[in-house]
């Protein structure tokens, strides 16, 4: 049953407020999606931050396995057509959000509603957390379906209108009417209206900092939208680029997907029926697309964070599901470790090569062809020398996990298709396969 009185007492030691209903026959989920991100991605962040023989929050998810992320017609994922598939459990073409590509998808569950609509419309509380605009795909297309992902506007007002309980993240230009002044800068939306206001009067609470998201008083707040940058909440560029502007990779005045994580999840606890948080780490992707190494760890580092947060949280409440994947491996990322004869020659210059052997970009801290990054001490005491090589700018396949922990966790298989991620969430969250649900459906 949940919610027994250790829950309770884990959970306050943990700062949340858990609800006060009684049992339920499904839990919780939470879906955590480190765009970008592959295996390697983790290694490059554990050794910088760990060691090589230390150990991430990642680490220590139990289940694990190789993730399949191919679309329709396409062997390579896209952010939101794999977002598609995970909200809705059947592959669609890569050009689609919410939709297969202009055309009207039916989920494996049999209804024509993604997972998310399907658990608002089951009475579950829904957020949605992101570190990119609020219109991006690896969260929206759970609760927003247009034939194009360019149409930001609206998406972010297919979001507004769901009524989700908490939307945090980045793009007020896209809430705000063309000209109008905002908090992080001038509105953009070309049809005049003010979402921002529609939201205060469909009862959101409304926050732009995060300051006012972590003064916030949880139990005040009924439904919450936290807007915390013009666009993104991390700076889109290489790192030479942001150097020139002046610019950090993340704004220091936005708050971390960890923090908006753990406000998230101490509303969303307290609906007696449940909830269900799909939460997304973009700077993983978008950074390492622009082959920003020390962006990219650094956007590695604020995910792991997040992981932190969950696992805590199904630690307290072991009838929630954690459960993540990335869509796509971002650009490639691979950690190279110089030879002894190779770092001979870094030491005499001070910077790593600009490229390897095979024309491959090599990062160091401060872009190409700079000085190296150094690991955290390895068991040893000894810190380590290291560099990042780019296959290209774009998204590639390969070496994506799927990884796990909590309700139904086992579920996950050595070899796990994008669309098995649906079936793991929709069956803890509705506690029948989606293809028992479709045959339901089928049959009334």
């Amino acid at each position: 049953m949940r919610r027994l009185a250790a829950v309770f007492a884990s959970l306050a030691a943990l700062g949340f407020a858990p609800g006060s209903a009684g049992a339920q026959e499904s839990g919780n989920v939470i879906f955590f999606h480190p765009d970008g991100s592959s295996a390697a991605h983790w290694a490059a962040a554990r050794i910088l931050e760990k060691g090589p023989d230390g150990r991430l929050n990642w680490d220590g998810l139990p289940a694990i396995g190789v993730y399949t992320g191919h679309t329709a017609d396409s062997l390579t994922g896209s952010s939101h057509g794999g977002a598609t598939i995970h909200a809705y459990g059947v592959k669609v073409q890569r050009d689609s959000f919410g939709m297969d590509g202009e055309s009207p998808v039916t989920a494996a569950s049999g209804a024509e509603m993604s997972i998310m609509a399907e658990a608002m419309a089951a009475g579950r509380a829904v957020g949605l957390v992101q570190t990119g605009h609020l219109a991006e795909p690896g969260t929206a297309a759970f609760l927003a379906s247009v034939p194009s992902r360019g149409m930001r506007e609206a998406i972010a007002a297919q979001l507004i209108k769901s009524g989700a309980h908490v939307l945090l993240g980045g793009g007020e230009r896209y809430l705000r009417p063309a000209g109008a002044e905002g908090v992080h800068g001038e509105g953009g939306r070309e049809d005049g209206r003010d979402l921002i206001e529609e939201a205060r009067q469909a009862g959101y609470t409304v926050v732009f900092t995060r300051e006012a998201l972590l003064s916030l008083d949880p139990a005040a707040v009924d439904k919450l939208l936290g807007v915390f940058a013009w666009e993104d909440t991390y700076n889109d560029a290489s790192e030479e680029a942001n150097a020139e502007r002046g610019l950090q990779a993340y704004d220091p005045a936005a708050p971390t997907v960890a923090e908006m994580a753990r406000v998230a999840l101490s509303i969303l606890d307290r609906d007696p029926d449940g909830f269900f948080l799909v939460a997304e780490e973009e700077g993983t992707d978008n950074l390492s697309n622009d082959n920003n190494a020390s962006g990219a760890l650094q956007a590695l580092t604020r995910a792991d964070d997040a992981v932190g947060v969950f696992a805590d949280y199904v630690d307290a409440d072991p009838e929630t599901l954690l459960i993540m994947a990335a869509d796509s491996n971002a650009s490639g990322m691979t950690l190279v470790g110089p030879s002894a004869d190779e770092m001979a020659m870094v030491a005499a210059s001070g910077s790593l090569p600009a490229s390897m052997r095979n024309g491959a970009p090599l990062d160091g801290v401060a872009g190409t062809g700079t000085a190296p990054f150094e690991s955290a001490p390895d068991a040893a005491g000894v810190t380590h020398r290291f560099g990042i090589a780019w296959s290209g700018f774009a998204d590639v396949s390969g070496g994506v996990l799927v990884r796990a922990k909590g309700l139904n966790a086992d579920r996950v298989t050595p070899v796990m298709d994008n669309t098995e991620v649906y079936a793991v969430m929709y069956e803890t969250l509705f506690g029948e396969a989606p293809a028992d649900a479709a045959a339901r459906r089928g049959g009334e």
